[in-house]
């Protein structure tokens, strides 16, 4: 006695069972792709938002491996990387950003906390020479010896300064500032390195210099930062974006 028509039976029974539950797969996986694209989306910009706000340019922003999903719904972020890609730093032209953040936590309210930190920062002499404009009408660096040249009064007369860190702070010293054998005005000298020294000064997000480089090209400076509170949305009210 044949059991073909039985098994085939059989297998007719299972095949809508089999299909249902291979519609019931895609759409929960259809689902979770379309949650995760979500609270990515959301994730991103609420961290985006803080960020820029605190770091006062224009940045990219990336994760790492945990699921932007289960961020949604507990609001830590192990780790962040943030870029600036708009080549401005606080008052700084031509300043770009490297920074990792790790143990972020997001609140409801739109504020926050950052565990800790870490920033690689590259000033080129261009940067440097756009920040100074209509003071300095060039720049340029040695690394041989650590200090940066900028050309004053249309390129005849040159102030040389040295930046140093010192207790976690940039300081800039002047170690040259003359024409023709005579001192540069006090007033001029002191308003290129003041803002050339509030352009190393102004890190956010609780973020300290420990070294910095001079080199051929410009200034790298490494920051690192602790624990620190990201302010909530009512500090802003023209940006009301909650996580």
């Amino acid at each position: 006695m044949s059991t073909a028509p039985s098994l085939a039976r059989r297998t007719d029974r299972r095949r809508p069972l089999v299909i249902a539950l291979v519609v019931v797969v895609l759409l929960l996986g259809s689902a979770i792709v379309g949650t995760e694209a979500y609270a990515r989306h959301q994730v991103s910009r609420c961290i985006s938002s803080q960020f820029e706000r605190e770091m006062g340019s224009t940045i990219d922003v990336s994760f790492g491996p945990k699921p932007l999903l289960l961020t949604y719904i507990d609001g830590k972020v192990p780790e962040v990387t943030v870029d600036s890609n708009d080549n401005r730093f606080g008052p700084a032209e031509g300043m770009v950003v490297h920074a990792t953040f790790t143990d972020v936590v997001l609140n409801d309210d739109g504020g926050g906390s950052v565990g800790a930190s870490s920033a690689e920062v590259t000033w080129s002499n261009e940067g440097i020479a756009q920040t100074l404009a209509g003071m300095v009408t060039g720049v340029k660096s040695s690394a041989s010896s650590g200090t940066v040249t900028m050309d004053v009064l249309g390129g005849l007369a040159q102030l040389e300064v040295r930046p140093q860190v010192r207790s976690d702070k940039v300081v800039v010293d002047t170690t040259a500032a003359q024409f023709l054998g005579i001192g540069l005005p006090t007033d001029l000298v002191q308003g290129i390195v003041d803002l050339f020294t509030q352009s190393l000064q102004a890190f956010p997000i609780g973020m300290r210099a420990d070294r910095i480089d001079v080199t051929d090209s410009g200034i790298d400076v490494h920051l690192t930062g602790g624990h620190f509170d990201l302010d909530t949305n009512a500090a802003n009210s023209n940006q009301e974006v909650r996580c």
